[in-house]
């Protein structure tokens, strides 16, 4: 477990007309920028175990808290959350340190951003890392419309765009609750259960499987959530339509070598057609909830870094005369 004062301090950065609260290390590194792009519902802390090590392996890590989330800036309009202002917001924070381009890791919600990042962007990313959610292919229907569907309205992507309001309500009353019943490890394998599961989840006495991580780190998470309410992070659910519109004229093919990192155990499906969308593609498979990257620290970070090390022979031998 780390002890939440570890943890960088963080420094507010202007970017594409909001703030982000950044937490950086390894400055010395300048030249060898990695980005780090949290979840839902997550915070930069959620790199706690990746940070030290990136930094120690050569690299400047930067972690934002991107629009939302922590002290970084919560717009009040739902579109301020699509993903022209997810990416824009994160080429911004490369115009800002001086970098043409960086490797970007993400996981969850991040991942999304930095598959979005890479599609809107492809000068501003050298290589990509992700983390449980695979390349979201864009089909002939919009996302929420494909999801209402197939798994019906209840599916919290369809019940956050559907009822807005409704979920982001019952996660505030019960923000300790919930984050406590969501961070676990370990969980027992269980039927569906008909209603929202989130809501349930937030409101459920008793949580399932282990506590993920120490009572001070999960503090961490619920301090930041009780600052800042839920509603403006469940925005970015509530933008998955109008981002499928504004990919429509994006070269779908990912270009970049990518580190795909699953969890066996993680409720979100891997994908069959990865490599057609992705043919840079190297897929590693940890013994691991969706929680990866604090689930599984070391194994986690034995993969990036083995990835990252290859990425740079190989570099370094096509360089050659």
């Amino acid at each position: 477990m780390v002890n939440p004062t570890d943890f960088p301090e963080p420094t507010l950065v202007p970017v594409n007309g909001v703030e982000l609260e950044v937490f950086e290390a390894g400055r010395e590194n300048v030249g060898n920028p990695i980005v780090l792009c949290h979840g839902w519902p997550e915070h930069a802390f959620s790199w706690r175990y990746q940070v030290p090590v990136l930094a120690a392996a050569g690299y400047h890590v930067i972690v934002p808290n991107q629009r939302g989330y922590g002290n970084s800036s919560r717009p009040a309009e739902v579109t301020d959350y699509d993903i022209e202002h997810l990416t824009g917001d994160l080429v911004a924070l490369l115009d800002h340190y001086g970098y043409e381009k960086a490797t970007f890791v993400g996981h969850d919600w991040g991942a999304n951003v930095v598959w979005g990042l890479t599609l809107l962007h492809p000068t501003r990313v050298d290589k990509v890392i992700n983390l449980s959610l695979p390349y979201p292919e864009r089909g002939e229907t919009p996302w929420i419309e494909f999801m209402e569907q197939v798994l019906g309205g209840d599916f919290y992507f369809v019940h956050f765009n559907r009822q807005p309001g409704v979920a982001d309500a019952v996660f505030d009353q019960n923000t300790s609750r919930f984050l406590r019943n969501l961070y676990r490890k370990n969980e027992p394998a269980r039927a569906p259960q008909p209603g929202m599961a989130l809501i349930d989840l937030a409101r459920a006495e008793a949580p399932l499987g282990e506590p993920l991580m120490s009572d001070g780190e999960l503090a961490v998470f619920v301090s930041a959530f009780e600052s800042t309410g839920f509603t403006g992070s469940v925005n970015w659910y509530r933008n998955l339509d109008r981002n499928w519109h504004l990919l429509a004229d994006a070269d779908p093919i990912i270009h970049q070598p990518v580190l795909m990192i699953y969890g066996d155990r993680d409720m979100v499906a891997k994908s069959a057609n990865l490599a057609e969308f992705v043919p840079g593609v190297e897929v590693v498979s940890l013994d691991s909830g969706h929680w990866i990257q604090q689930e599984k620290p070391e194994e986690t970070n034995q993969a990036i870094l083995k990835w990252l090390e290859q990425q740079a022979v190989t570099s370094r031998l096509v360089q050659r005369p």
